[in-house]
């Protein structure tokens, strides 16, 4: 007869399914034999009664007996716990099987889910390789998410994770959106113009409900349509109106001052963002606003900084902050208006604004578009990249600024010195035309349309930054299919700021991008004196130029349409005198037009704030909002 406290006896309870009497055999057995198999087959019991928790537990204990199939009851308690919500306990386990997670994709699932969800997706890239070579699709999954979510890495082998999860579901839009993504940022023009067709076929046909699994930044490097645009939402958080209703609702004291929140992980000197903004938040009139900047930039990129932050805000940083206590810090500042600098751009912490931080709460600069699904009272932006037939596509209302959206630091960049061409490896004789833009902006179309512009002005070269030798041997591949000889063919890489402004002197004309123009980069090209020519867009990403061409009264460069940028480049390259002219107004107009005039932008920011207070204390909903321009200058606002 068994013993009736005997692993036998137990294990007949547990054959026999007598799962209860097996639990209280097992019980009694563990006060006195705790070895492995004792514990996995308390494990197993408990499974069957529905206790995952203790079966975890058991499973791990298990484990820490060092029997011979210790690794696999590690396996097994590492999923229970994970499957049981206990997630850090599943991350702190399988720390353990860090050196063997190849053999293990299941738990490479488990961890990479987890540090997807916790915003460490670098950290995650370590498992992209080992899930993607898992049966399940899900692991496979997984592992084009992890690549997606670091697309900014620039890393060419994420093509091919792509390319496999598509080869793996080739019916799916969404999959084939997200190979898309890789294949512009390395300009891998053969696939785009395989899988972009099918994509405009579909969403020409009325099907849509894909897009909503694009994300939003993305969205926007393959459709100019604003419909389009504001149905990508992949990388958004949860939103819903009424969230506006009971934040706008919240008790709030007012102050003497208006109590303004920047909210961005760009606060560094060597940021575009920054580049643009800094002279605005030094310029704050102190006496009616106070200036918090909530910084959540990456420690490595603010060692780099080498500004006195100070300047700009009193610095609270909530990087390593929950969003729940980040929003308490907020809060505790009792802040009237919230900015967000960020959108949907990669390092976000847009969800805070869903937690109703503020009783204004406003997008600028960050993204060039709707911040969909997230609560925002308004947009900041001007007339040119804000025109009254956008306002159908937005939930933030339009505050529009009379002369330009984009601000520019005039103070703390320098000026450009002219350059040889010789010095840069470009010919003297030929007209240089140049695109500064990042690769993912240059379309097939777009190219095509260059290298047309190159047949039809013989003496011209085109001169583009890449980002990678893989960007540059697809662009260059390009241009020899159309017939454009290498050596007309020139590239950069990238340099340090200051000698990224004296090289674009080298250049005849800026050629822009869309439906994505240069942004930062259209400005820094002005502000070294190069004429820029863009196309007239149709939404915001691709009205940018045109706002600052305006901006600095050279409107000419503004084409109405495709054909007519190109005949008006051809007709530069073939006679360059019209571009004297413009160039020598681009140079008079630095110092006078309200492009670079950051303290008449910080003035008419200034006023919008204010007008946006108004509205809230007065206890009106938010509206679209026009910004009054102060007098013109009659002189320059500095002088160097």
């Amino acid at each position: 007869m068994l013993n009736e406290i005997s692993y036998a006896a137990a294990s007949k309870h547990f054959k026999t399914g007598q799962y209860t009497q097996a639990l209280q055999t097992l019980n009694k057995l563990i006060d006195t034999k705790r070895d492995a198999r004792t514990y996995a087959l308390l494990a197993k019991t408990c499974m069957q009664i529905g206790m995952p928790e203790q079966a975890a537990t058991s499973y791990e204990l298990a484990y820490q007996q060092n029997g011979i199939d210790a690794e696999s009851y590690l396996v097994d308690s590492i999923k229970l716990y994970y499957d049981c919500g206990q997630k850090d306990k599943a991350l702190s386990l399988s720390n353990k099987l860090i050196h063997r997670f190849h053999k293990y994709p299941d738990i490479c699932y488990i961890v990479g889910t987890i540090l997807l969800e916790r915003g460490e997706p670098r950290i995650a890239r370590a498992l992209k390789s080992v899930l993607m070579k898992s049966d399940s699709i899900e692991h496979v999954k997984l592992g084009a998410r992890i690549a997606i979510t670091t697309w900014d890495l620039f890393d060419p082998k994420d093509i091919e994770t792509a390319r496999l999860l598509l080869a793996k579901l080739p019916r799916q839009q969404a999959v084939r959106l997200m190979y898309l993504v890789f294949c512009r940022e390395h300009s891998k023009f053969d696939a785009i113009e395989k899988h972009q067709p099918i994509i405009d076929e579909v969403v020409a046909g009325g099907e849509t409900r894909f897009v909503s699994l694009d994300g939003t930044f993305f969205n926007l490097h393959w459709s100019g349509d604003e419909h389009i645009n504001q149905l990508a939402r992949s990388n958004t958080p949860a939103f819903n109106p009424e969230m506006s209703v009971t934040r706008r609702q919240l008790p709030h004291e007012w102050g003497e001052k208006i109590r303004i929140g920047y909210l961005s992980s760009d606060l560094f000197d060597k940021h575009a963002t920054m580049k643009l903004i800094r002279r605005v938040l030094e310029l704050h009139d102190r006496d009616r606003f106070e200036v918090t900047l909530f910084c959540h930039s990456a420690p490595d990129l603010l060692e780099t900084n080498e500004a006195d932050r100070s300047l700009w805000g009193d610095v609270v940083t909530v990087r390593e902050m929950s969003n729940e206590n980040a929003l308490a810090e907020i809060k505790a500042r009792n802040i009237d208006i919230l900015v967000d600098l960020k959108g949907h751009t990669a390092g976000n912490r847009t969800a805070i604004l869903n937690m109703g931080a503020a009783p204004i709460q406003v997008a600028w600069i960050g993204f060039p578009g709707s911040t969909v699904n997230v609560d925002l009272d308004y947009v900041i932006g001007d007339h040119h990249v804000l025109p009254d037939s956008s306002k159908p596509h937005y939930y933030e209302k339009f505050v529009r600024l009379p002369e330009t959206y984009q601000p520019n630091d005039p103070v703390n960049r320098p000026l450009a010195k002219q350059v040889n061409r010789a010095d840069l490896g470009l010919p003297e004789d030929a007209f240089v035309f140049a695109s500064f833009n990042a690769n993912r902006k240059i379309t097939p179309q777009v190219a095509e349309l260059w290298g047309n512009i190159l047949k039809r002005a013989p003496n011209s070269v085109i001169w583009i930054l890449h980002n990678s030798q893989d960007s540059r041997t697809n662009i260059l591949t390009k241009f020899l299919a159309m017939g454009i000889p290498a050596k007309r063919v020139f590239f950069m890489k990238k340099l340090d700021f200051e000698l990224h402004l004296n090289r674009i002197t080298a250049a005849d004309l800026g050629l822009d991008t869309f439906p994505v123009n240069g942004h930062t980069t259209t400005s820094e090209q002005l502000w070294s004196g190069l004429p820029v020519l863009t196309v007239k867009g149709t939404n915001f990403a691709s009205r940018v130029s045109e706002s600052l061409l305006h901006a600095i009264d050279v409107p000419e460069l503004i084409a109405q349409d495709e054909a007519a940028y190109a005949d008006q480049a051809v007709a530069y390259a073939l006679d360059p005198t019209p571009l004297k002219e413009i160039r020598a107004r681009i140079d008079a107009n630095r110092f006078t037009k309200p492009l670079f005039d950051a303290e008449r932008y910080c003035r008419h920011l200034e006023t919008a704030y204010e007008m946006m207070v108004e509205r809230a204390k007065a206890g009106a909903e938010p509206d679209h909002l026009d910004v009054p321009a102060l007098p013109a200058r009659s002189g320059p606002f500095e002088v160097r």
